[in-house]
């Protein structure tokens, strides 16, 4: 019988990795579920993907309950997906999207895999890991695909840190993209674009979009 791959899940480096595994991302499912957000998710990537003709597998990075993955899913019925989850009650609902043998409950930090994908997806994720460990993220992203990237993430031309729901350094801002292609070099931007907080069809927060492939 397949399981939920578990990965050293009480062996966390960062604070902000306990924050997200807990209750505050626990609560964050009941805020971000709802049928609205899949839709606004298929046109962002509608959008985002447009200049890729078909892509056979993803794996995401912080998948939370799945809405990611449900958008793509339409767009791609025949996709493989991958997920990795720190967060155990949001793992206890993906198996509603994708195999449960495909899921692994860990942080992106401990995640380690040979698993390959043709698309990387990571989408509101980078803004929460702990700065100092961004290079390390960005090295699981870059090797766990094998053509296609695709990052949606706040933007600020420099890095930033903000307040979020009234918890400190839990939230961040920066260049995510551009430090990505900066290191490595192989890497280069297919497209961009922004999602907007009052498009009142599909609602979504102020994102920034980057898609890049692997030479």
């Amino acid at each position: 019988m397949d399981v939920i791959n578990q990965q050293y899940i009480y062996k966390y480096k960062t604070e902000e990795e306990y924050f997200w595994a807990g209750e505050f991302g626990s609560g964050y499912i009941e805020r971000n579920n709802s049928d609205q957000l899949v839709a606004s998710n298929l046109k962002l990537f509608s959008d985002s993907l447009d200049k890729i003709y078909f892509i056979n597998s993803v794996i995401e990075f912080g998948a939370n309950i799945g809405l990611n993955l449900k958008a793509l899913k339409l767009i791609y019925p025949e996709q493989q997906q991958y997920a990795i989850e720190i967060n155990s009650d949001a793992v206890k609902v993906l198996p509603e999207s994708i195999p449960v043998g495909n899921i692994f409950n860990d942080s992106i930090l401990n995640y380690n895999s040979t698993i390959k994908a043709e698309l990387a997806l990571i989408k509101g994720v980078l803004i929460h890991i702990n700065p100092l460990m961004l290079n390390d993220v960005y090295d699981k992203i870059y090797s766990s695909s094998s053509k296609y990237i695709l990052m949606c993430e706040y933007y600020n031309p420099y890095p930033i840190e903000i307040d979020y729901r009234g918890h400190s350094g839990k939230l961040y801002k920066r260049d995510f993209a551009g430090e990505f292609l900066d290191r490595f070099s192989d890497v280069k931007l297919i497209d961009y674009g922004f999602t907007y907080r009052k498009d009142k069809s599909f609602t979504m927060d102020d994102l920034n979009w980057f898609l890049m492939s692997k030479d």
